[in-house]
């Protein structure tokens, strides 16, 4: 569609919505949309999938407070719509069948032969997840970061090229199910006949059995190895958002579909600054005469030191504010500050001659706290600490 709608508006749900009401909105919505009661109609189709993106999105908690948050933008940032972005139509229809537990129209429609039914389609098998740590400095942060992680996980055999049969062989159709995956068992009872269901027993619900098995893998197809994955952090992420590589995961048994690589983001320590959302906080430490007088001063920032004017009489506790010297929010939205908050260094070792001089100031009218400067102090204070 030209322009995605929000995820509520699309399951006709509020926003605080249970995870009960999002699935009964989602059933309500893949049987108004469902191929089999609209055949040919694109339009309605469209919706079908659009219903299904919002789903996944929606009863995921992590990716529900992901986009709460920070919108589609959010959702780009975990790797998108990652478990049905690579499905077709069909791998759409099957995921709704897995989900509600069988036929949604009753025999005969396409949604049952396909997914519940006789000739029943063969469960694909997907590849576990796996899920990595990846520590990032804030320079990084700041810019965006391609990364090469070397992991180990689970890589199709390359003796039996993933298939699990020995040599030339290959897979050959099970004898129990004849190729369905599942056995139906037809049963009298005083209402009439009920039909149920299950996996073939004999391949698993796969629909093949392999009889010579391939010594490296044991017809598994996988074998454990390590890979190489090159992983592109955008700007802006934060400390625990986690990050979504579709297909980057372990591999599935025999042919199936690779599970995901989930990249958990963790931030360095950085010594001079603390992060405070896009902001960053930089604790400035002035002497009692600069502090009294003013003056200009170096300061660090993520893109190199700059130097800034500190006024006459600056207080301890007031915070300056660099605009655009903090980090880029996610997906590039706007930029945060670098706020300086100032400290005044008190020595602790003087000379004589400094003590002398400090002596002489301590009697001073003009080095005493007035009332309106110690209200400004606490106000100071009071903000520093919300």
């Amino acid at each position: 569609m030209a322009q995605k709608r929000d995820y509520y508006e699309v399951l006709e749900v509020a926003k605080n919505a249970t995870p009960e009401e999002i699935k009964k909105a989602y059933r309500k919505k893949a049987v108004q949309y469902h191929p089999d009661k609209n055949p040919g109609d694109k339009e309605a189709e469209e919706k079908f999938k659009e219903a299904a993106e919002a789903y996944e999105v929606l009863s995921d908690p992590k990716k529900r407070q992901m986009y709460d948050q920070y919108g589609f933008e959010g959702m780009q940032g975990m790797g998108g719509f990652s478990g049905a972005a690579g499905m077709d139509l069909s791998d759409l229809i099957a995921h709704v069948a897995d989900l509600f537990g069988g036929n949604l129209f009753g025999e005969g429609s396409h949604f049952y032969s396909n997914f519940g039914g006789r000739g029943g389609r063969r469960p694909v098998r997907r590849g576990s997840d796996m899920r990595v740590r990846v520590k990032l400095t804030l320079n990084e942060i700041l810019t965006g970061v391609e990364k090469k992680i070397k992991i180990k996980k689970l890589v199709p055999c390359e003796y039996c090229h993933g298939t699990g049969a020995e040599g030339n062989s290959q897979p050959e159709t099970c004898p129990t199910c004849h190729g369905t995956g599942a056995i139906i068992r037809t049963q009298r009872t005083i209402l009439g006949q009920m039909q149920t269901q299950s996996p073939c027993p004999d391949c698993q619900g796969e629909g093949t059995i392999i009889k010579n098995k391939c010594p490296h893998c044991h017809g598994e197809g996988v074998v454990k190895g390590d890979d190489v994955v090159t992983i592109k952090i955008p700007a802006g992420v934060v400390e625990g958002m986690q990050l979504s590589v579709t297909g980057k995961g372990n591999a599935a048994p025999r042919g199936g579909i690779n599970g995901d690589l989930l990249i958990l983001i963790e931030e360095e320590e950085h010594p001079d600054f603390v992060r405070d959302g896009s902001d960053l906080i930089h604790n400035l430490l002035l002497s009692v005469p600069v502090a009294t007088l003013g003056g200009d001063v170096e300061i660090p920032t993520l893109d190199g030191k700059v130097n800034i004017k500190i006024p006459a009489g600056t207080q301890p506790g007031k915070v300056l504010r660099l605009r655009g010297k903090g980090l880029p929010e996610l997906q590039g939205y706007g930029t945060g500050d670098l706020l300086i908050n100032v400290s005044v260094y008190i020595p602790e070792h003087l000379s004589k001659e400094e003590r002398k001089l400090m002596e002489q100031l301590r009697d001073a009218e003009g080095t005493k706290p007035s009332e309106s400067s110690k209200k400004s102090i606490f106000d100071n204070f009071r903000n520093l600490f919300g």
